[in-house]
């Protein structure tokens, strides 16, 4: 069966992808976002990660997973279980924290316990007043999944501030230069977003984290990003089920339910080996033993080109729409087609 892909799909077996700074980075790593979760679960989950073999990990200062994750690191390098040069960690911007990334990135580097991350994005391409607390931002409320009814509360139209992005990114070039990160990116960035971005950088962005899941392809902007070298992760790989910002539908589709039957694998190894034959890194949330260690399991096998066919004709839709970053008044954008640049 390998036989039958090109060698561009085979570099998937290796587990890792170039980015264009010449650093190598893990196709599959552990998200740590989630609602309301507690720092030993959080802990209990990366460290079985670490023991499975997981060597990529994604948090953020808005995630509140900076810390535990950054307990179970220092004590895995410690007792030498790990090597530091051998695991790839991602952070992020929050919106309030434009005006100054490097103090930004030292936070979160103190919460780490690290000398540098591996990569620094942009969170989103919104700006918030620094005194804006993250609660008041990322205060969820239920919604029915599978529908487009926001699920968030929203900030207040006075939280908003003018988007600087030649000034942020020229706060995340210094990250860089510092020896604080080894890359910089973006998150939840629209082609138009980093063709504007690109105008105007002195140093490209090395990835774009994005919503991507068998439902929410992202051609158009996968394509775009391949053109100018720019790798790009997926956040929601598998449609983040069973949170207020994603859905159950993508786990529940027939079709991929009908794909994991035939190779006898999970839905969730179906979706995240589709993801990584993209030539994405792909980034599952989870915090039970068992699926972190399924979910990795994802290298010793490949879809047939008509798996690939089938699941690049389900009907897409955009799970995180984003309603409550845009406003008619204060924001930046007043509509979601405008926050996404017309890719919804």
């Amino acid at each position: 069966m390998l036989a039958e892909y090109s060698e561009e799909i085979m570099e998937v077996f290796k587990k890792t992808a170039q980015l264009n700074t010449g650093a190598k980075i893990p196709l599959i790593g552990l998200g740590t976002g989630a609602v309301d979760q507690n720092e030993e679960v959080i802990k209990a989950a990366v460290t079985t990660a670490l023991q499975v073999g997981y060597r990529h990990f994604d948090t953020a200062s808005s995630y509140n997973s900076e810390r535990p994750l950054g307990e179970v690191l220092h004590m895995a390098f410690h007792n030498r279980l790990v090597n530091r040069e051998d695991v790839f960690v991602t952070t992020k911007l929050w919106s309030t924290q434009h005006d100054d990334p490097v103090t930004a990135i030292k936070n979160s580097l103190k919460n780490l316990q690290l000398d540098y991350v591996d990569l620094y994005l942009i969170h989103l391409p919104v700006r918030f007043r620094k005194e804006v607390p993250m609660s008041a931002v990322l205060d969820r409320k239920p919604t029915k999944l599978g529908t487009d009814v926001n699920p968030y509360s929203g900030p207040e139209e006075d939280y908003f501030l003018p988007l600087d992005m030649k000034s942020t990114w020229n706060g995340m070039e210094q990250c860089l230069e510092m020896g604080l990160t080894k890359a910089i990116g973006v998150s939840n960035f629209s082609s138009k977003k980093i063709e504007d971005l690109l105008s105007h950088a002195k140093i490209p962005p090395a990835v774009d984290q994005v919503e991507m899941h068998p439902q929410w392809q992202q051609k158009k902007l996968r394509d775009y990003c391949s053109k100018h070298n720019i790798h790009v992760s997926a956040w929601s790989p598998m449609g983040a089920p069973n949170t207020p910002w994603g859905s159950n539908l993508v786990m529940d589709d027939p079709l991929i339910h009908e794909i994991s039957q035939k190779y006898g694998k999970t839905r969730a190894q179906v979706m995240l080996r589709w993801g990584v034959e993209q030539g994405v890194s792909v980034l599952p949330k989870s915090y039970n033993k068992d699926r972190i260690f399924s979910n990795f399991q994802i290298f010793d096998w490949s879809l047939t080109p008509d798996g690939h066919d089938k699941i690049g004709m389900l009907k897409q839709v955009k799970l995180f729409r984003g309603d409550a970053f845009v406003n008619s008044t204060t924001g930046p954008y007043k509509t979601v087609e405008e926050l996404w640049d017309g890719e919804i």
